[in-house]
């Protein structure tokens, strides 16, 4: 009976597990970076009918310097949670603003490698997240007060005047602001 018991509890524990890893992240918009989970019971979802428009502040340094920063992944996964509720990919227009100690997530590789002896984990993700749509913006004067040319970051970006200007452009025009 015991035995029984034992092989019963192991049995479901298996099977529990094998569908907690089947429903492994997901990455429906940003492809490999962002993986996010869906949550059935979820009673609060993003609405797959409206556009959304959002300006990511991102002036956050990365933690480890030697891994993706989880604040550009960050990105990513609101982008993918938004696919996964069914909202299109066409109505999601993200702009993202980089200044700040979150600069350096954009230097091209020599330069990384150069500051932190790795090649930059973060330019995959960037390049993830220009591919999904999103428009990526590093701060003029954040360059400017670090020393910074266009030829040390990773050439996707666009320059922008000021993270502040672009914030006060975007958020008029409706763009909703996500501090990260």
């Amino acid at each position: 009976m015991k035995n029984t018991i034992s092989a019963f509890v192991l049995g479901l524990f298996l099977v529990l597990s094998v569908d907690v890893l089947a429903q492994g992240p997901q990455f429906p918009i940003v492809k490999g970076f962002g993986g996010i989970f869906e949550i059935p019971e979820a009673t609060e979802r993003p609405d797959p009918k409206l556009e959304y428009k959002i300006l990511v502040d991102l002036s956050t340094g990365a933690e480890d310097n030697k891994a993706i920063s989880r604040w550009v992944d960050n990105v990513a996964r609101m982008m993918n949670l938004h696919g996964l509720a069914g909202v299109p990919q066409e109505n999601i227009k993200v702009k993202v603003v980089v200044h700040g100690g979150a600069i350096f997530t954009l230097l091209n590789d020599e330069n990384y490698k150069e500051r932190f002896e790795v090649d930059n984990p973060n330019l995959k993700v960037y390049e993830a997240l220009k591919a999904a749509g999103a428009d990526i913006m590093v701060c003029g004067q954040s360059m400017r007060a670090r020393n910074l040319e266009v030829s040390d970051l990773w050439p996707g970006i666009r320059v922008a005047h000021s993270a502040l200007t672009t914030i006060t452009t975007y958020v008029p025009q409706g763009y909703v602001l996500l501090k990260f």
